[in-house]
């Protein structure tokens, strides 16, 4: 009897610019990744949700009362849309929950299910067990379809243009070297990126940028923009130990048959003598917004400008990383998208023309945060995405989180009464 997989139902996982229902984080509260630098990380965040809340619902995992405390007095306090956040009781390890998250995946009916793969913190931590439990609360607050793998598999060791294709690394999936799957081939790895998201073709690069800790995350060096169209991290400086694996992917993507557009890298970024993994490569893609890293470098507007050459549709703005990056990811690595149901109709736009950069700043708590807003102008004729919604039939999604402190808990949802399971089954079992 065949095995049924989301594949055999007829889902796939969208790109990231397909409609959103949500985006999904989680608080940061583990001071061990950003050691003595943890201060001003959670400014970084409200900023993201203020600007995540004007375009689509927020939804926040918390550990405790406490946590989702400090994080709605942040919130009020960066102007953030309340009534589009909802909090969720879900204790976690830490805050990527683009690698730990559920992977959504949407069929043509327009109806959204979830696929749970297993998560060892990148085979290299020893704390992850809260993590990888995760993509199971999800579900149950979602009440979807779950596909529960045998494989390990973060959400930024790949990225999808939604018709079938989808990238990732040697270094991150094939290495003997933080190996995630010890003994699973190429092939088999296809074969489950085939049965749970639906992907018909895998481009493989080489592998990823200095810093990296996670040993070659894709959602660093290339990312699609487009069904036929790539962005790749490039390194200008010959002397960079990033120049020659970027060139490498460079060539690969060209020899893949897709639209190349090179974004350039910032000046290598390190702190107490670590190389840091900063990349515009890892921005996110919102409803009708593109939130991009910057870090006080001068291929800051480059970055945000190629971006809004490659986005025309959407605001590209920049959140300031300089931060968030010294616990070794940035906006990409912190986020998780769910689809919105139902059936979309899609058209496509002109790249613009010409465009131009106006930067801001503001100061939260001592902090100051640096924001640069990319308009594009454009003489070509515009064809706008048509989206019809369907309604989800989750029962938060109309919830709003408007109360006080006081009465902050009406509508939280937690993890109390959910088995924590410990998955150490071997990979493909």
């Amino acid at each position: 009897m065949k095995t049924e997989t989301p594949r055999t139902r007829g889902y796939r996982m969208p790109a990231e610019w397909a409609p959103h229902e949500a985006t999904w984080i989680a608080w940061p509260h583990n001071r061990e990744d950003w050691p003595g630098r943890f201060a001003p990380v959670p400014w970084v965040y409200g900023e993201m949700v203020r600007k995540l809340s004007a375009v689509e619902r927020v939804r926040i995992l918390v550990e405790d009362v406490a946590l989702e405390r400090q994080a709605r007095r942040v919130l009020r306090q960066v102007g953030a849309n309340l009534e589009a956040v909802d909090f969720y009781r879900c204790p976690t390890n830490r805050v990527w929950t683009r690698d730990y998250g559920p992977i959504f995946v949407k069929n043509r009916r327009g109806e959204v299910a979830l696929t749970w793969w297993r998560f060892n913190a990148w085979a290299k931590y020893d704390d992850w067990k809260l993590d990888a439990c995760v993509p199971d609360f999800v579900a149950r607050q979602l009440d979807r379809p779950v596909w529960q793998t045998g494989m390990v598999l973060e959400g930024g060791s790949m990225d999808v243009n939604g018709e079938g294709l989808l990238l990732t690394t040697e270094e991150c999936l094939l290495s003997s070297v933080q190996a995630r799957n010890p003994g699973m081939g190429r092939r088999e790895i296809e074969r489950h990126f085939r049965d749970y998201l639906g992907v018909e073709r895998v481009i493989w690069l080489r592998n990823g940028i200095a810093g990296d800790d996670t040993h070659g995350h894709v959602d660093d060096i290339a990312r699609f923009t487009a069904p036929d169209t790539v962005v790749c991290a490039w390194e200008e400086d010959r002397s960079d130990p990033n120049r020659e694996p970027l060139r490498e992917n460079h060539e690969l993507l060209r020899a893949a048959g897709l639209r190349v557009v090179k974004l350039p890298m910032p000046r290598p970024l390190a702190f107490a003598g670590q190389r840091l993994p900063a990349s515009y490569a890892n921005f996110y893609i919102a409803n009708g917004l593109v939130l991009a890293p910057t870090f006080n470098d001068p291929n800051d507007r480059i970055a945000l400008n190629t971006l809004a050459r490659l986005f025309p549709d959407r605001a590209v703005v920049g959140i300031n990383c300089t931060e968030l990056i010294l616990g070794l990811g940035a906006l990409h690595c912190m986020t998780q998208q769910q689809p919105a149901a139902g059936k979309e109709e899609h058209s496509h736009t002109h790249e613009h023309e010409h465009s131009h950069t106006h930067t801001h700043e503001h100061s939260h708590g001592g902090v100051t945060h640096t924001h640069e807003h990319v308009h594009v102008h454009s003489h070509e004729h515009e064809h706008k995405h048509a989206h019809e919604h369907a309604h989800t039939g989750d029962p938060h999604q109309h919830e709003n989180e408007h109360s006080t402190d006081q009465g902050a808990h009406d509508h939280v949802h937690t993890m109390e009464g959910l088995k924590v399971h410990d998955h150490t089954h071997k990979a493909g079992s």
